[in-house]
């Protein structure tokens, strides 16, 4: 099991992912959402330029604003200032388009989206169709260090149901998943996984197939209450985060969370609802995987906590990584809230990275 990190792009922030190259992390995954952080391209060439090993790459970077030949430039310029060690992370745009007062990119536009840009990655000609005109494109001056196809750009694709992932099997080298950190998740997402990749004729082998999930890690101190304030500094951003995720859910897709993780969950659709729809997804997503905003701090609770993050002592911990591990995940990717993700990263590498 690898350990990597999320990364809310801050372009003045470099330092924090020089830090996790230094503690042994495997990846950087920089996100991209327009709206609430910086541009993750511009802040990934200054973390190419700081590091040399960390892997580093998009985490993920949004189809629905991004066209797939602008995508393909865009990770081919990092990957000329760290050759081999860029990657690509690609979806829908869930957060970003829905800050925005948009729905993400519809799946079959994000499946003609990932057919065009995988040729593109590698350097080929892909057809591209924009505005109702389809036309041959490729980089027609991919040599002098203007982009570098020649080092292989790994494409993982984003996916949280059943479609999504099964355009990851058919497309993807590997995975992004935000998959429950408990035991059995990852064998329902392989299914799905390998359902895409059977439909698309593709022979997926799971041995070199990327799988990478999104959490965050709290380790408990002796004695210490799975709710004390301590853990809920150090992940409450990223356990509203899926509260946030959920509300969308409901208000697009009737789609109801499962009550057991989210007790105050009328309440929380209350004090949403009491915001003028046509504002409202300025509202949704305030403080995402950074801060918990004042007046949600009521609903993190124990139970949205620990159906979202991993907290417990080193030995559960580990224990639970195992698990994770035995079933088929690759890595964790985790995501501290922004002001203490220092000292997030700083344990973790410390009391967890060793025993992996």
């Amino acid at each position: 099991m690898q350990l990597a990190v999320c990364i809310a792009s801050k372009i003045d922030d470099i330092d924090y992912v020089v830090r996790a190259e230094q503690l042994g992390y495997t990846h950087a995954w920089l996100a991209d959402s327009h709206m609430i952080w910086s541009d993750p391209y511009a802040t990934l060439a200054l973390v190419a330029a700081r590091t040399s090993t960390i892997q580093v790459g998009t985490g993920v970077s949004v189809a629905a604003t991004r066209p797939a030949p602008v995508t393909a430039a865009s990770i081919a310029t990092i990957n000329a200032m760290a050759p081999g060690r860029t990657f690509l992370g690609i979806g829908t745009g869930n957060t970003a388009m829905r800050i925005m007062g948009h729905k993400p990119m519809p799946i079959a536009e994000f499946d003609e989206y990932l057919t065009v840009l995988g040729p593109l990655l590698r350097g080929e000609e892909a057809d591209f169709r924009w505005r109702g005109r389809v036309s041959p494109v490729r980089h027609i001056m991919p040599d002098k260090g203007f982009v570098d196809f020649e080092h292989r750009i790994p494409m993982y694709v984003s996916g949280f149901g059943p479609k999504s992932l099964a355009l990851a099997g058919k497309h993807g080298d590997g995975a992004v998943l935000s998959v429950p950190p408990r035991a059995g998740g990852m064998l329902r997402v392989w299914g799905m996984i390998e359902a895409g990749a059977s439909e698309a004729g593709r022979d997926l082998d799971r041995s070199s197939y990327f799988t990478s999930s999104l959490t965050t890690i709290v380790v408990l101190e002796p004695g210490e209450a799975r709710d004390s304030d301590r853990v809920k500094r150090l992940c409450g951003a990223f356990a509203m985060a899926s509260m946030h995720y959920s509300y969308d859910q409901v208000r697009n897709y009737g789609k109801q969370p499962a009550a057991a993780g989210m007790p105050r969950w009328d309440a929380y659709v209350q004090k949403m609802e009491a915001i003028p729809a046509e504002v409202r997804h300025q509202y949704v997503h305030q403080g995402h995987n950074c801060w918990v905003m004042p007046d949600e701090e009521q609903f993190v609770s124990k139970e949205l906590m620990e159906a979202t993050c991993i907290i417990g002592t080193v030995e559960e911990i580990v224990d639970r990584l195992g698990v994770l591990g035995d079933e088929g995940l690759d890595q964790l990717m985790v995501l501290p809230p922004f002001d203490p993700r220092y000292e997030v990263l700083e344990q973790v590498a410390e009391e967890i990275l060793p025993h992996l």
